[in-house]
């Protein structure tokens, strides 16, 4: 549904605003089990029984130890609480709950849902500490507080059609979100004063019109709480008895685990020397002090609990293999998949690399990045030294598997143009989130199609952050050591050691031609040399006003012929050989959502592929120079290294 698209922050169908009392909000007293004393003055009129019946993952709820965790299961239970909202709406044509009595008594009534299977009986004191944002008032947004205030304000919109039927096909799903985000837009434009609550606010509006209202199954079908409010869902839907006792093994391994880590490690880590136990420290103590932010909630993994998620490391089980190591899927006792990164055969030098990825990854939370579940190390005299990353599994793999030509890609279908376009743009809001939505920025420095997953709807999340870097504001940064993938380095990058977010931006170029092109960004099997790089290729096709030409032929005549030429050109302008020409990913996702005009493409003074040598790097020396303005350029020797 409709994002918030302010600078740092962006709101979440599952995300509600949980401000302090300083604005005088109402909090819940507790009472010694946990439930609102003011929860027998006033009747709920929410039906809370779908909580248990439906088999939604409340893995995230089970023990909240860190900030983390609690995020993540605050957005868990905003979700399925969301539903019952949806649910109201649809019955009683309003947006919120008529006073903070009804508002306290379905707090506390939800509470005991959750009470019922076995989760803590604190978690809406935790989440919901206030209950004002559940009250009806004309100050939410917009003024609306009705269903007839919905239509006098916003009238007809295309929520109303494209999220009106099935949303279980990720096509129908996404499709509906974006026509949400219009909706935000519109809700935002009729507000003098906005503020990051009211955003929030009528983004939350957004989510429960097109639950409760518009969809025909309603807010409590599976697949409209999956799309529209991200809810996951188990795929087995196991007895209130079946949850109970297995969250009550899990409790007691809890319980064991932590009691015998401590000695276990220790007598371990003596055996395998100290290199892994100073890893091991340094890892967890930036977790507990807040060096790494506890965003995604990262916990370390017992390996026992990866070989048996994946079944002792089967081959059967392999979805990925790379320079890197391997991949694996796994299934994790409470039937969550995951996505488990193996790297074998590790050197104490790339402790810092790891450490880098996990602390960068764990610092980050945005829809359009991957998410770090966990991560762990062991050594044996088998395998070795080895690190793993764990994260959740994305169904359908990475993109390259989807674009390129051939059959062999794991028989994926051919994506088509709405769903090239919707990866092409979530890859750029990841982007923009990294480049923008942090500080310092963050530059990740491999952006391939291999390193763009895909969810369970088709939604783009960018990986692997093992090469990224966090920056210094304010300094241009040089190195010596370049790492990427030949094909998506930046010129001025891979022949100068300079890296700026307009590094990634140049590989985000030649990501997007390729998803338009369905051609790899390095080509050996063409005839001319300077058709080998899918830049030099498209560039020269636009020159000749053949852009439609470089568009794949299986989509071209599946949707506006302008608006796919618009993309090829965003293509061309971000891998544009000169740095100081190439857009912003604010500027270039502007431009592929309509909302700003393609900026002129000026012509290359050389292409890659020709003369070569030394004009190519005196073209590539002045863009350097010309970039950094008054600094040196480096007279260090160059050492390339590229990595797959």
């Amino acid at each position: 549904m409709p994002r918030n698209k302010k600078k740092k922050k962006r709101a979440k169908c599952r995300s509600v605003s949980r401000d302090s009392n300083e604005r005088g909000l109402t909090t819940l007293p507790k009472n010694r089990k946990g439930i609102s004393n003011a929860a027998a003055a006033a009747t709920c009129p929410i039906n809370f029984d779908y909580v248990t019946q439906m088999p939604w993952n409340t893995s995230s709820c089970g023990s909240i130890q860190t900030a983390g965790e609690l995020q993540n299961c605050g957005t868990a239970l905003t979700s399925v609480l969301g539903m019952g909202l949806a649910q109201y709406l649809r019955d009683e044509s309003r947006f919120e709950l008529p006073n903070n009595a009804s508002a306290v008594a379905c707090l506390a009534a939800f509470q005991q849902k959750l009470t019922h299977l076995a989760l803590p009986s604190n978690l809406v004191h935790l989440y919901f500490n206030d209950t004002s944002g559940f009250v009806s008032s004309p100050h939410l947004c917009a003024g609306i507080q009705t269903k007839q205030d919905w239509i006098d304000k916003v009238g007809t919109t295309k929520v109303d059609t494209v999220c009106k039927g099935d949303l279980s096909q990720a096509f129908a799903c996404n499709i509906c979100h974006d026509s949400g985000d219009a909706v935000h837009k519109q809700l935002l434009g009729l507000m003098g004063n906005v503020t990051e609550e009211t955003s929030l606010k009528c983004y939350y509006f957004a989510c429960l019109y097109a639950a409760g209202v518009v969809n025909d199954f309603g807010p409590k079908r599976r697949e409209v709480a999956a799309c529209i409010f991200r809810l996951h869902f188990l795929n087995k839907n196991p007895s209130s008895r079946s949850q109970i006792l297995m969250f009550m093994g899990a409790a007691i391994g809890i319980l064991l685990l932590s009691s015998g880590l401590g000695l276990c490690y220790c007598l371990w880590a003596r055996r395998n020397g100290n290199a892994h136990h100073r890893l091991f420290v340094r890892l967890n103590r930036s977790l507990l002090n807040g060096t790494v932010k506890p965003n995604t909630g990262a916990a370390w993994f017992n390996i026992q609990d990866i070989k048996v998620a994946t079944d002792n490391f089967s081959a059967a089980n392999v979805i990925g293999q790379g320079g890197f190591g391997t991949v694996y899927k796994g299934t994790l006792r409470d039937g969550c998949q995951i996505a488990v990164k193996r790297i074998r055969n590790c050197t104490f030098e790339g402790d810092s690399e790891f450490i880098n990825e996990v602390e960068i990854i764990n610092s980050i939370r945005h829809r359009n990045l991957v998410v770090l579940r966990g991560f762990s190390v062991a050594s044996d005299d088998i395998e070795g030294r080895q690190r793993f990353l764990i994260y959740d599994y994305m169904a359908n793999g990475s993109l390259d598997e989807h674009i390129f030509a051939g059959g062999g890609n794991h028989n994926r279908a051919p994506l088509m143009w709405e769903q090239r376009k919707n990866i092409a743009i979530g890859t750029a809001k990841g982007l923009r989130y990294l480049h923008e939505g942090v500080q310092p920025a963050i530059y990740h420095r491999d952006i391939k199609a291999t390193n763009i997953l895909l969810d369970d709807f088709m939604n783009a999340c960018v990986a692997d952050f093992g090469l990224a870097r966090i920056t210094t504001e304010g300094q241009s940064h040089l190195t010596t050591r370049i790492a990427g993938t030949h094909g998506y380095l930046a010129p001025e990058y891979a022949l100068y050691g300079q890296l700026t977010d307009r590094s990634d931006v140049y590989s985000f170029g030649v990501v997007l031609l390729e998803i338009m092109s369905g051609r790899k960004a390095l080509d050996a099997s063409v005839e001319s040399a300077s058709d080998y790089l899918i830049t030099d290729w498209a560039w020269k096709l636009v020159k000749a006003e053949k852009t439609t030409q470089v568009i794949d032929s299986r989509i071209r005549e599946s949707g506006p012929r302008d608006i796919m030429e618009r993309f090829v050109l965003v293509g061309i302008l971000c891998s544009h050989v000169m740095v100081a020409l190439r857009p912003s990913m604010a500027e270039a996702l502007k431009m592929l959502e309509g909302e700003a005009d393609v900026s002129e493409i000026r012509d290359r003074p050389l292409p890659l592929t020709s003369h070569g040598g030394d004009e190519y790097g005196s073209l590539v020396f002045s863009t350097f120079q010309s970039s950094l303005g008054s600094t040196p350029v480096p007279s260090f020797p160059l050492e390339i290294v590229l990595t797959g």
